[in-house]
């Protein structure tokens, strides 16, 4: 099957054409035929651009107002007889969507019917941000491909699998019941395929195994991945919790909040684009959002740049030791994400000091760990796999749709980890 992949945001249209099916995934042989992208919608110099394997990037400049012109353009230019790898769009068998937020509704990838919709304008509350432009993107494809399936792969579903003692805050319980305030986490479709790319790595049965994930980037999250189920995670309820990040603070105590509108007569919009975009390492460092331009800055003697490292690589590891204690012990510890997968500065610093948890870091595999590759950087004699795994979930979204219209993922699903209201 061909399958349109698409992940729309605010004024952004990112799109794959990846072929796979059942066979295909069982033998890990998906292949992509084109990726692409639509940035700055809703401007006069609207950019296009189109990748395929063994071919000159292509992009052109027009006027793209809207999702449902975006998403028309991306079907034009897929089937041009230049540029294109279909022949027409009849040859697009289903399209999967991303979509950040299932809430507890959603606990695994559904086909989209007119209640499945409606459930997804619900969570819009939950993802303001986020979830409004998913939904423009899911009506555009509609309506430009009215006889195609669509299926939407939530970033949140993984998660729903954690038990109630461990998504549930301290607060009053009617702020759960009345407006849903609770752990959600994200990057779930990276965290699932990581841990089962992670397993096949190492030649075990995921079922056996206790793995803690890391999705390093911009955005970062850890999860707790037991026998194949999430337990814990550190996103919480937004993207905001846990991991120090490119611009977004991660933990820190809630009175702090209060406290600074009060000192800078902040008001709450000032407040809340201070915690996501002038936070991270770029608020430490004072350099940059970007580790390469963090740890060049540090390797030059910048020393608010190496805490900004520092904080990084310590939170990653004071969660993988809270993860060990979650799990009742580890099996593999995974990287991924630009820093996970690119840095072996992050996973040296990040995994020092945790050999008593049996963690035995290869340090030349390590440094020379190829670039999108498959690979473990453990010693042989480390009881527990160091792993460094390509995250790739745009081949989710496509797996995800291909099983659902298989019928071998269930079409509609309810999480049923939810505690009494």
């Amino acid at each position: 099957m061909k399958i349109l992949v698409l992940n729309c945001g605010s004024s952004s249209v990112k799109f794959q054409v990846i072929e796979t099916s059942l066979e295909m995934i069982a033998a890990n042989a998906d292949r992509q035929l084109a990726r692409g992208s639509v940035e700055k919608i809703g401007l006069s110099d609207s950019r296009l651009t189109l990748e395929a394997p063994g071919r000159k990037m292509y992009q052109e400049i027009s006027e793209i107002l809207e999702h449902r012109a975006a998403v028309e353009h991306v079907l034009r230019v897929l089937c041009s007889p230049e540029h294109g790898v279909l022949q027409n769009v009849s040859e697009i068998e289903a399209v999967g969507h991303r979509v950040v937020h299932g809430g507890e509704k959603f606990a695994s990838s559904v086909l989209v019917t007119a209640e499945v919709e409606e459930m997804i304008e619900d969570c819009v509350v939950l993802a303001p941000l986020h979830n409004p432009h998913n939904l423009r993107g899911l009506r555009a494809a509609q309506t430009l491909l009215p006889d195609v399936p669509q299926v939407a792969v939530f970033d949140t579903a993984f998660h729903q699998s954690m038990a109630s003692s461990a998504f549930l805050y301290g607060l009053p319980y009617e702020f759960y019941t009345k407006h849903g305030i609770r752990r959600y986490g994200f990057h779930g479709t990276s965290h699932r395929f990581v841990a089962i790319r992670t397993a096949r790595l190492i030649d075990k049965p995921l079922e056996e195994l206790r793995i803690v994930t890391c999705h390093l980037g911009n955005g970062c999250s850890m999860a707790a991945v037991d026998r194949g189920h999430s337990i814990d995670t550190t996103m919480g309820f937004t993207p905001l919790e846990g991991l120090l990040m490119g611009t977004r603070c991660g933990d820190l105590d809630p009175a702090v909040l209060p406290w600074i509108m009060a000192m800078e007569e902040l008001p709450l919009a000032q407040l809340n684009a201070m915690l996501n975009k002038h936070s991270g390492l770029y608020g430490v460092s004072g350099v940059s959002s970007d580790m390469r331009e963090v740890q060049k800055a540090r390797s030059e003697g910048n020393k608010r740049a190496a805490l900004a490292f520092d904080i990084f690589c310590y939170r990653i590891k004071k969660y993988i030791g809270a993860y060990a204690a979650a799990l009742g012990g580890l099996d593999a510890v995974t990287f991924t994400g630009g820093i996970g997968e690119n840095s072996a500065e992050v996973r040296k610093h990040s995994l020092a000091g945790l050999e008593f948890l049996g963690l035995a870091l290869d340090q030349q595999a390590n440094e020379k760990a190829p670039r999108d590759t498959e690979v473990l950087v453990s010693e042989r004699k480390s009881k527990v796999a160091i792993a460094i795994i390509p995250t790739n979930e745009e081949r989710v979204i496509a797996r995800d749709t291909v099983r659902v219209l298989g019928g071998v993922m269930p079409s509609f699903a309810l999480s049923g980890n939810e505690p009494p209201k």
